[in-house]
């Protein structure tokens, strides 16, 4: 009887071993491991993923004829999360490409509006110490004119250098005219001054241009200005360009069928409790080239923008004599000098212009003028209707009256020991940082695939089933190229990047044409087109650094670059710098850009000292 009770004791514990064995099978089956992955990618509600595989007849992208352990509800949540996890990848590698732009946009432009402020300053200093019965009524003058500069190097699309030269000579003129040539009507006070008065000014503003009193200075101002800031206006209008076109990249909206594509590269291989494989490299290509189809399109504009911005950090950084912008702001004050010099010399003839197109000017309350001219004294104001006198153009320089002379500034001469190099610093910096990024919307699914490829492996998921290697063809990123796309149905590209597309192009070709190399770059783009890149070749010319002790080649060539307010026009040669592959660095910290308006005061102390010393020695006069 102990026998058969010992017996039973065996047959039950087999019994109780075949059922633990039999229900751990089960759980080896079930959906754990899909459901925990769930939970820590925080794709959806966790209750949505069944506890053993099943069939649902309701899935539309992970179809398989076998148990899954998926639901179409899961599917729906599956798309909303990975084409989240796609844009945010795609802002985590343009985050530093956006930060890059941000940061030298407003850096240039600080640098810039240093400049010019320091210009304005400069200039104002010429009529409170040789023009005192104009340093007033010039100070708003001067105000408005380096303000429109500053517009005008911010890229504001309705600045125009020859607009701001020919208002700013044209209010100077009315006040040149009453205050310097002829001081007695020159100086009515606001309370007594008259209609009559208001319109002989208008007048005065309106044939300006015709009477010339100021000669050819406002058109060699205007030609030095435009030859010095096309550069800068140009980077600022590339670079306001380039950030809205990463911030439209940023904000694309993927399409439903990428979502489906994309669903069945990530997740369909968790509806086969498959939660640790990866993609094939090569699915992935094909998956993210499609839905990135509009990005790629961006690659070759983008790619031109980046030479271009490139170059013209080049050129700010290896200006000669001519085309430097902190030498021609500079010189401002020499052509406003040379003009007002220019009326004075030719006052009786301007005068006897004026009173036969405007009228003679009623006197007003006479007041001892501090540079005391000829005066002329008229009681009635007449109307003339007599053709317009054009002046002789006449160099103050040629003439030596001492007067006259003591007020002439010395020309301000670009030397090592005299230029700020803080512009010259930022363009460098820039230039090397933004070559990086000459291919980066070209390469962008690809980079975004080597993200998901971390981890080698002998085989992959292939959309479908566990292979080796994947079977499909890969095809090209262009729209046309995607149509043969395995994975996905592309039929047209994203309407904000296509009008980022078609932004890109008009604006580069536009600043080519307007910079004067568009010749050279129709030929690059031929380049680019066939796969290749615009190199740049540096001639040692253009390479000439201001330590390298080249700054007097103008002189060498012929040409006297001593005066920086010339009119002469050097040859410039057009060279691009080369473009590199781009490595978008995905773990460094954003680079600290730092506008070299910060330093602005320490670089500029040589300069101020050693140039304001001589001017302002030359306008001192013996009593």
């Amino acid at each position: 009887m102990f026998r058969a009770a010992l017996q039973n004791l065996h047959l039950l514990w087999l019994i109780f071993a075949c059922r633990v064995s039999v229900c751990g099978s089960a759980d080896a089956a079930g959906c754990h491991e899909v459901k925990t992955a769930y939970m820590m990618r925080q794709i959806g509600p966790v209750e949505l993923v069944p506890d053993r595989p099943g069939s649902d007849e309701s899935l539309q992208v992970c179809v398989h004829p076998g148990p899954t352990c998926c639901t179409s509800k899961m599917e729906d949540s599956y798309m909303a999360a990975v084409r989240s996890e796609t844009q945010q990848k795609m802002q985590s590698y343009s985050f530093e490409l956006k930060y890059l732009i941000a940061g030298h946009t407003k850096a240039f432009q600080e640098t810039f509006e240093s400049l010019v402020t320091f210009t304005s300053n400069l200039t104002s200093t010429l009529f409170d110490s040789a023009y005192s019965a104009l340093a007033s009524d010039c100070h708003p003058l001067l105000f408005q004119f380096f303000g429109d500069i500053k517009r005008h190097l911010s890229g504001d699309p309705k600045s125009s250098l020859d607009t701001t030269v020919r208002r700013f000579y044209n209010d100077l003129f009315p006040l040149v005219y009453r205050r310097l040539l002829n001081p007695g009507i020159g100086h009515t006070p606001s309370q007594l001054y008259s209609s009559t008065s208001t319109s002989h000014d208008d007048c005065l503003r309106l044939t300006r241009q015709d009477v010339s009193p100021f000669g050819p200075h406002p058109k060699l101002l205007v030609n030095s200005l435009s030859r010095a800031l096309g550069a800068g206006r140009a980077l600022s209008r590339l670079l306001r360009l380039a950030g809205e076109v990463v911030n439209a990249t940023e904000k694309v909206t993927l399409s439903r069928e990428c979502g489906r594509a994309l669903v069945r590269m990530q997740y369909c291989s968790h509806c086969r409790r498959l939660t640790l494989i990866r993609p094939c490299t090569s699915l992935c290509v094909n998956v993210m080239r499609g839905c990135l189809v509009g990005i790629s399109e961006l690659g070759a504009p983008w790619g031109r923008l980046v030479v271009l911005l490139q170059r013209l950090a080049t050129t700010l950084a290896t200006s000669s004599n001519h085309n430097n912008m902190e030498l021609a702001l500079l010189a401002v004050r020499n052509h406003v000098n040379d003009a007002i010099l220019h009326a004075q010399l030719h006052g009786p003839l301007i005068t006897a212009t004026v009173e036969k197109v405007c009228g003679p000017q009623a006197a007003g309350p006479m007041k001892t003028s501090s540079n005391p001219t000829t005066l002329h004294v008229t009681a009635s104001v007449t109307s003339a209707t007599s053709p317009v006198i054009s002046l002789p153009s006449v160099d103050p320089a040629a003439h030596h009256g001492p007067e006259l002379q003591s007020r002439r500034l010395f020309p301000l001469k670009g030397s090592r020991a005299h230029k700020s190099r803080s512009l010259k610093k930022l363009s460098r910096e820039f230039e090397g940082s933004i070559q990086r990024y000459q291919w980066f919307f070209s390469e962008l699914p690809e980079m975004l695939c080597e993200s998901e490829m971390e981890v080698e492996q002998h085989t992959c998921w292939s959309g479908q089933d566990v292979v080796e290697s994947y079977a499909g063809p890969v095809v090209g990123s262009t729209l046309k190229a995607q149509r043969e796309n395995p994975e996905m149905s592309v039929r047209y590209t994203d309407p904000v990047l296509k009008v980022a597309k078609q932004r890109l192009e008009q604006l580069t070709q536009e600043l080519l044409v307007e910079l004067g190399w568009a010749s050279k770059a129709r030929g690059s783009r031929v380049e680019d087109e066939e796969g290749g890149s615009a190199h740049t070749d540096r001639g040692s010319g253009d390479d000439c650094d201001d330590e390298d002790g080249c700054e007097a080649s103008g002189k060498e060539n012929g040409d006297d670059t001593g005066d920086s307010s010339s009119g002469h026009s050097p040859e410039r040669k057009n060279v691009a710098p080369p473009p590199h592959h781009p490595v978008p660095p995905r773990h460094l910290l954003p680079p600290q850009v730092r506008s070299s308006a910060h330093a602005m005061t320490v670089d500029l102390l040589p300069l101020t000292l050693v140039t304001l010393l001589p001017l302002l020695l030359s306008t001192w006069e013996p009593r």
